[in-house]
């Protein structure tokens, strides 16, 4: 790793190391183990490929100043993917062995954690599939576990700046009361048409409204929305929005820094009156919004008029990421610092 420009990196897959898996077999979840292939085996009726038993996690590991080696809330993770599981009949695996399995896989590549000067990071990926074969549908009897790593660059390669997005009616990416509160692939697998043709079009993602009557903020692509209007943090409520631990966190720090956090149902006619907007997520932290444009009714709405991100994003990005690289102190306890 030694001459490898860590600055330079894509956000995108490079080989380790090593990943971890685990095995749901009998009723019971089996020993952690450490594999150096890059390859599962596993069988062709497998509930996973057939039915979409599947579910993910994105988390990160990032290196301070200090050497050290820091993972962000990581049991917030193991809880989602509790829920997630839940939601599709899968396994739980303990949050316990989450984080075990966390710890251990960032241990093991610690040589691909990039420098803290680069902008970079160690993006962590869980994922649980159902391996049992069947053609009846019906949950796997046997499911895995497993945690692979790979370094990624920063989100921005032109720095942190705001960007446009578009509302297109015509797309949902989840139902109502569907599956768009749990991570599983088959959400993001319903957001590729839409997000490509925005992307044809010149935009950086959809912001999709609520699929039941089409009136209030969804998610914004893979990521939340969020929008500052004077002295308030404003994001939608709604039972298909995904709970974005970016979000959370951004919500306790906005409350802390004396705005007033509103989590409600957010009509699309308010985008009119926003100071500032933003998507965030794991792997941007934010990413400002700097117009929308609803391409049905031919309106937009320009938040960014200079360009430039507004004060309150810049101040929760720098905040949170201070966090996340051990700069700032960690009041809340988010951080596990890898020994």
């Amino acid at each position: 790793m030694e001459n490898m420009n860590w600055s330079d990196l894509a956000f995108g897959y490079m080989k380790t190391d090593y990943n971890v898996r685990c095995y749901y077999r009998d009723g019971k979840w089996g020993e952690l183990e450490v594999s150096s292939s890059e390859i599962i085996n596993i069988h062709m009726a497998a509930t996973c490929l057939h039915y979409g038993q599947e579910s993910f996690e994105g988390l990160k590991a990032f290196k301070g100043k200090d050497g050290k080696i820091r993972v962000f809330r990581m049991d917030e993770n193991g809880k989602r993917m509790q829920a997630s599981s839940r939601g599709i009949k899968m396994a739980e695996l303990p949050v316990e062995m989450f984080e075990e399995a966390v710890r251990k896989v960032v241990k093991l590549n610690e040589r691909f954690v990039p420098p803290y000067e680069s902008g970079a990071a160690l993006y962590i990926r869980p994922l649980m599939i159902g391996l049992g074969a069947q053609v009846g549908v019906k949950p796997a009897p046997e499911y895995m576990f497993m945690i692979f790593v790979t370094p990624v660059g920063p989100y921005f390669k032109g720095g942190f700046k705001p960007s446009k997005v578009c509302i297109m009616r015509e797309y949902d990416r989840a139902a109502p009361q569907g599956t768009g509160t749990i991570k599983v692939g088959g959400n993001y697998a319903a957001s590729l048409v839409a997000g490509e043709k925005a992307k044809e079009k010149g935009y950086a993602a959809v912001l999709y409204l609520d699929p039941k009557e089409k009136k209030y903020l969804d998610e914004c692509g893979p990521a939340n929305f969020f929008g500052i209007r004077g002295n308030s943090y404003i994001t939608p409520q709604s039972h298909s929005i995904l709970p974005s631990i970016t979000n959370k966190s951004l919500q306790q720090l906005a409350a802390d820094m004396g705005l007033t956090v509103e989590r409600r149902p957010v009509p699309v006619e308010e985008l009119a009156t926003f100071d500032e907007a933003a998507e965030c997520g794991t792997a941007a932290v934010i990413a400002p919004i700097s117009q929308i444009d609803d391409l049905d009714i031919d309106k937009s709405y320009v938040i960014a008029k200079d360009g430039k991100p507004g004060p309150v994003c810049e101040k929760l990005y720098n905040k949170l990421r201070g966090i996340q690289y051990g700069d700032e102190p960690d009041t809340y306890g988010w951080v596990t610092i890898i020994e």
